[in-house]
C-alpha cells in the first residue's frame, strides 16, 4: 500500500467510537534516525483553537493502529 493510498481513509477509536478525521487532514512524525512512523498528528477539532488560530493536533502512536482497512484506520487509545 502506497501512502497516497491511506489519505481518504477515516481514522477512528476503537475505544469509544470517535472519529477523527481523514489521514489526509494528519501530519505523520517521523524517526529520523530509524526512518520510521512514530505517530500521526490529527488535528483537534473539538479542541480549542490556539494562538493565532493555529490548530492544536491529537498525537496517535502509531503502535497504537489496530488496523487499516479499505476505508478505515482504527487505533485504540483510553487517552483520547
Amino acid at each position: 500500500m502506497r501512502l497516497s493510498d491511506l489519505g481518504d481513509k477515516e481514522i477512528v477509536n476503537l475505544a469509544n467510537g470517535s472519529r477523527h478525521g481523514q489521514l489526509a487532514d494528519a501530519e505523520l512524525l517521523f524517526d529520523e534516525s530509524q526512518g520510521k512512523i512514530k505517530a500521526i498528528l490529527v488535528p483537534d477539532y473539538h479542541g480549542r483553537m490556539s494562538f493565532l488560530g493555529s490548530k492544536d493536533y491529537l498525537q496517535l502512536p502509531w503502535n497504537s493502529i489496530r488496523k487499516i482497512g479499505e476505508d478505515i484506520i482504527i487505533f485504540e487509545s483510553s487517552e483520547i
